[in-house]
């Protein structure tokens, strides 16, 4: 639907009739049949209105905009060999009002601020005998529906800035909508969020609700984001930084939530049970709620996890499953988002990327011949076996090299990043920076693997998806105290982090801190000391930053430390372009660590409004005409 639809009640209809069960999963849907606005006049109706209100939240991570506008043509992330829809990494003519992706994510946020208009216009005036009975519930219910309003406006000004400001629910055709100024929609925003921090609960008995925390964390991080702004208007106020920093530390001292001590933790998969408990964690804040039953799952599937994969499934000793999932490999990792890690002494690295594949399926498991076997007797054997190292990617540098003959040699293959031939020269073995021959193995991300869903071939995911977790909490408050010149303690929560990325005493490292990064064989001491951080890290440019040259200053270069730290923490997470956006550092990263973005010019800093927006749309009674659909329409689009 579009926005002229999609502002009606007819967006309510799709899939009400929520319930709460499982141990995981909030939000279950169940089919019901079309409602009419009588509905939500009753309190069964208004309970269903409040929960179904949640469910554009799972847009984010439904289909293939989830990387391409939220992580694509920036500087941690470019496309792999599967072109599919890269024009969003290059910055070409196709990222244009015509899209079908920046109407999805339109209709999806304006679907949900509407079911929250509707929610909030009727709840105050039901006379409830249960659940809604108290004037205390149905401020919850408000508060929730307050904070859902302002999520879904925050997305939508960060992507496409002026834009329609509806606090009212539409429950006709309305067909005339005029863009209102950033300013207003933060002012908008804010006073939601206000509103939720004050009445939300602090605690909840069904995970996956806002709470308290929830309302803090995005107090914060809005005010963070207007504060942000240099050149662009967003009203920032000379407080704002005052206010970010004051609700990071409500969440970060409130005692609600924790860091899990081992980064890993957080995107466990060693069984069912422990993939329940990652998403439940007490770091995570708010998360988008997925079923694990596919066939209520529908088209709100999480499906990020097919979109980050490499090619393995044509590699000796492997077959596609449900594990190593479809091998669809849009995105991979720039060089930067490889090097800005301390790859021996920050566990995130390994925690994040996965480099090692396990065989199997026997059958192509290759035999020893007498050219490379390294005795005798082996020849004629297979060189492993299925449960043992199929193939490996290696993250080096230009430095370290691995040798050809070390590959051939090798019992498993060895997709190495920089090569020494045959002839001593040092050259590319995958790169995201080659053609799209060479960029269809690397370094995996391993956050969104989801073995748990029915079939390899199912695309529709069951993890929930992160939207917001204390780490988080913790860059945002670092750099709020950071931009008010406040570095000791921007310091102090950076090295919170530090101390959870650290290996610890008697942690097993991989193999590859060792063999490629420059580590000790069997070492188990703790790493913290090499991964404290000082103002050295910004107050000069230190080369482990990979500080742009036009980054001179303290205050850039901590702004751009502090870009750095997100990527270390946050890598994939969905942030990355709404963070260089923010920052005003768009136009300055994704071309310098992403030369695929070379392309880029400042009107990218603003998603086109949907032509199927404009084209739907009246002034005074009439159609736009194609010069008032031009006004409408950000600049240079």
């Amino acid at each position: 639907m579009k926005i002229s639809a999609t502002l009606r009640m007819l967006g309510l209809t799709a899939t009400l009739g929520l319930s709460l069960s499982s141990c995981k999963d909030y939000l279950k849907e169940e089919l019901v049949s079309t409602l009419t606005n009588d509905y939500f006049k009753t309190e069964q109706g208004l309970e269903d209105l409040v929960k179904s209100s949640y469910e554009q939240t799972r847009y984010l991570f439904a289909n293939e905009h989830s990387y391409s506008m939220f992580n694509f043509g920036v500087d941690e992330m470019t496309h792999a060999d599967q072109l599919n829809y890269y024009w969003w990494n290059i910055y070409d003519s196709r990222l244009n009002a015509s899209d079908g992706f920046v109407d999805g994510v339109w209709t999806a946020d304006y679907d949900g601020i509407n079911r929250c208009n509707t929610g909030i216009t009727y709840i105050p005036g039901i006379q409830g005998t249960t659940t809604l009975r108290t004037d205390a519930q149905k401020t919850q219910r408000l508060a929730e529906l307050r904070f859902l309003r302002a999520y879904y406006y925050f997305q939508l000004v960060q992507q496409f800035g002026a834009i329609p400001l509806v606090l009212q629910p539409s429950e006709g055709v309305q067909l005339e909508y005029t863009r209102a100024p950033v300013p207003d929609v933060y002012r908008a925003i804010i006073s939601d969020l206000r509103y939720a921090v004050t009445n939300l609960a602090p605690t909840t008995a069904d995970f996956g609700r806002a709470t308290q925390g929830t309302a803090q964390h995005y107090l914060a991080k809005v005010y963070l984001t207007r504060g942000s702004a240099v050149t662009e208007q967003r009203g920032q106020q000379t407080t704002d930084m005052d206010s970010a920093a004051y609700y990071a530390d409500q969440v970060i001292t409130g005692g609600r939530y924790a860091l899990e001590n081992d980064f890993a933790k957080l995107f466990d998969i060693s069984s069912y049970a422990n993939s329940v408990t990652a998403q439940t964690s007490r770091e995570i804040i708010f998360s988008s709620q997925f079923v694990n039953v596919p066939a209520l799952a529908g088209r709100f599937g999480n499906r990020v996890h097919s979109y980050m994969t490499l090619q393995y499934d044509n590699e000796p000793g492997m077959a596609r499953d449900l594990l190593n999932d479809r091998p669809f490999r849009r995105v991979m990792p720039t060089n930067y988002a490889m090097d800005i890690y301390d790859r021996r002494n920050d566990s995130r690295f390994y925690k994040t990327m996965k480099t090692a594949w396990i065989s199997n399926t026997a059958g192509s498991i290759p035999i020893w011949t007498a050219a490379d076997a390294p005795t005798p007797a082996q020849v004629g054997q297979r060189k492993y076996a299925v449960g043992d190292t199929a193939f490996l990617v290696v993250v080096n540098t230009t430095a370290n090299p691995v040798p050809q003959a070390t590959i051939t040699r090798s019992r498993y293959k060895i997709f190495a990043r920089y090569v020494r031939n045959a002839a001593g020269a040092v050259v590319a073995g995958y790169s995201p920076t080659a053609d799209v021959g060479l960029r269809n193995k690397f370094p995996q991300i391993s956050k969104y693997i989801d073995p748990f869903r029915t079939s390899a071939a199912d695309e529709a995911g069951t993890r929930d998806g992160i939207l917001a977790r204390l780490a988080e909490t913790y860059l945002i408050g670092a750099e709020a105290y950071g931009r008010k010149g406040n570095y000791t303690k921007a310091l102090e929560y950076i090295n919170v982090l530090r101390a959870r990325a650290a290996y610890k005493v008697n942690e097993a490292r991989p193999n590859s801190t060792y063999r490629y990064d420059g580590g000790t064989r069997g070492d188990v001491t703790s790493s913290y000391p090499a991964l404290t951080v000082t103002t050295a890290s910004f107050t000069t440019n230190d080369p482990k930053e990979l500080y742009p040259p036009a980054v001179t200053s303290t205050a850039d270069r901590f702004i751009h430390f502090i870009l750095n730290e997100r990527t270390r923490e946050l890598y994939g997470e969905l942030h990355r372009w709404e963070d260089l956006v923010r920052t005003e550092t768009l136009l300055v990263r994704a071309p310098y660590f992403n030369p695929d973005a070379a392309a880029i010019v400042a009107k990218f800093k603003l998603r086109p409004i949907p032509q199927t927006h404009l084209e739907r749309i009246f002034r005074n009674g009439q159609p736009l005409t194609n010069e008032q659909r031009q006004t409408e329409q950000n600049p240079g689009y």
